[in-house]
Order: structure tokens, then sequence, then C-alpha cells
């Protein structure tokens, strides 16, 4: 018997010409999705991508797998029916701020919440991209767009808190930029049993050019980017001699530099991946006054849904044995027409 030969990223590329614009962080996602794939023993023929409208939602072409390019915002539904339907696919779901956020919010927020298992992959550039440039959920106040020439006066949602809000048991954050974690990502959302939520902070060189820069750039990343690891202390920039410290009264938290003040490493924070109320307030940094927290902010698997529905029925049949469709349909209000 032949032994099957290991797959390549080729293997997880389509034919289909990559149709976004010059520049795009989506090229970067893709690459790395394609790389991470065949690591995790994924294969084409058990592996679905599934996405709504916009940009991002292209990508099931470039995916040399099976998938489904759907409607608005509604992804998760196609992906609950799915998994529930065939629970050994391979589910991920591909969406953008606006089509995750907006009209696709209720969708987002109930198949988190049920703890399906499936990857949600949101790229998040704060604007709609391929409807040309109008403002979006996480657009920033001020933000010039035709929908908005005066500027957006609208709040801009937190993906992170939304999915935790909706009880996501799985809520990690990476950068475009940082390709080679990004594949580390990729690897703890599909390993996990449950919704995994992954916002990836993506640029968009045509409508919203450096919406992240202040985060990205290099000469501010160090500073500007705390990645997280379960059981290591919250240390950041060039040297990692930042971190973040619990306040005196322990109701917030304040960066300290390590050696300054009498600040040592044991002062600072150890990242608890499974601790929801530290991830609620990781998740709300940003800079100027905080760097802008990436990686796992709280993974706390629990059981999933399409699991508990194939145990209920299972259930269900077992508590009915020996019963049979003729007399179920003879039962109860019955009667003979002549």
């Amino acid at each position: 018997m032949d032994t099957p030969s290991k797959l390549t990223k080729k293997d997880f590329t389509s034919d289909q010409e990559v149709r976004w614009c010059p520049g795009c962080g989506d090229y970067a996602i893709l690459a790395a999705m394609q790389r991470t794939l065949p690591g995790l023993g994924a294969t084409r023929e058990n592996t679905v991508f599934i996405s709504g409208i916009g940009c991002s939602s292209r990508f099931p072409y470039y995916m040399d797998t099976y998938g489904f390019h759907t409607i608005h915002g509604r992804a998760p539904s196609l992906a609950t029916g799915l998994k529930v339907a065939n629970p050994d696919l391979d589910v991920w779901i591909i969406t953008g701020d606006g089509d995750g956020l907006s009209i696709g919010g209720n969708h987002l927020m109930h198949v988190l919440r049920r703890n399906v298992d499936v990857q949600i992959i949101m790229f998040n550039n704060r604007i709609y991209g391929l409807t040309k440039g109008q403002y979006s959920p996480t657009s920033i106040v001020g933000q010039r767009s035709p929908s908005t020439p005066m500027g957006s006066i609208d709040m801009p949602v937190n993906p992170a808190h939304i999915a935790l809000g909706a009880n996501a048991r799985f809520v990690a954050r990476g950068v475009d930029t940082a390709t080679k974690i990004l594949g580390s990502l990729f690897e703890r959302a599909y390993k996990n049993k449950g919704a995994s939520f992954l916002e990836i902070l993506q640029n968009c060189p045509v409508f919203n050019d450096g919406t992240w820069t202040h985060v990205t750039a290099k000469e501010v990343a160090a500073d500007n980017q705390l990645w997280v690891e379960h059981g290591q202390p919250l240390l950041f920039g060039k040297d990692k001699d930042k971190g973040l410290r619990w306040t005196a009264d322990g109701s917030n938290v304040e960066v300290v530099t390590v050696g300054v003040d009498g600040v040592a490493e044991k002062d600072i924070i150890v990242h608890d991946e499974t601790n929801r109320s530290l991830a609620f307030l990781l998740a709300q940094l940003m800079p100027p006054d905080f760097p802008i927290v990436l990686g796992v902010l709280y993974c706390n698997p629990g059981p999933s849904y399409e699991q508990s529905v194939a145990d209920q029925n299972a259930a269900a049949v077992a508590s009915q044995a020996g019963a049979d469709i003729n007399s179920l349909l003879r039962s109860g209000h019955t009667w003979t027409v002549k």
C-alpha cells in the first residue's frame, strides 16, 4: 500500500487568480493559512471555508478545499448547519468587520454562544472595502468616508469584547504583518474544540490605508504590541522591560518599567488565558496609553454545540427503543375518512 504524500502549501492553493488590491493585508493572511493547514494534518476533502460578503469573503475561491461564498453576514448560520450535519468536517468562517459585525452581528453572536466547533477569522480593516469605503462598525470616530463625509460620529465596537460578551470560549487577536505568528494562532484556533474567534488587524491600502500604523510601524511596534502567552508575565518593549501591573486599588492596570522605581518582574501580571475578566480588561487596551494586546486572550474550552446535539438525539432514540413509525402515525387523535 502506498504511503500518502504529505500535503504542502501548493496543495491548498487553488488555480483562481487572487483579486485583491496590491498591498492588501489579505494576501499575507491567505498565505499564512495555506502554509499552516498542511502542518495541522488537514485534508482538502475534509476542509470547508465559508464566507459572507466583502473583500475577505473571496477567501474560499483561493483555497483548494470545499467552500461556500454565501450572503451578507450569514456565514455563521450556514456553518452551524453544516457542522451539525457533518461534525467531522473542519469548518472555517471568513468574515470582515462589516460583514461580521453589522448585518451579521446577530449571527456571529449566536454561533459563539452556542460554541459550534468552527474557526472564525475576522479581518478588521475598520472600513467597508468591497463597496468602496463606507465606514464600518469598527471605524474610529471622525472617520471620513463616502457615507460620513464630515466624519463618523458612531462609537466603534471592539470585536474581541463582542466575542467575550457572547460567551465565546476562545478569543485571540493577530496582525496581518505578523505572518509567522498568524500560523500559530490558526493552529490554536483549529485545535480548540468549540467556537474559536480570531480577529486580525488588517490594512486596506485603498480606502483606509494606515489605520493600524500606530500599532504595526517598525518604529513603534515593540512599544505598542504586547503578545501574550499563558503563564508568562505581560511584558513588552524592545528590551522586554515594560509591563502591566495592577494599580494600587487593584481595579485597573498601569504600564511600568522593570528596574525603575523599585519595579521588579514579580510585580508584572502573569497572563492567565482561562481568566475571562482579565481577557475583557486586556481586550480594551489601546495605544497611546497602553499597548494593544495580541495573541490568545482567552481559552477555556467547553462542550461543543454539535456534540451536544448528537448526544441529545442519541438519548431520544434510546428512550424510544422498539418504537416504530407506523404506531406513531396511528397514535393519539386519529380518525377514518370513508
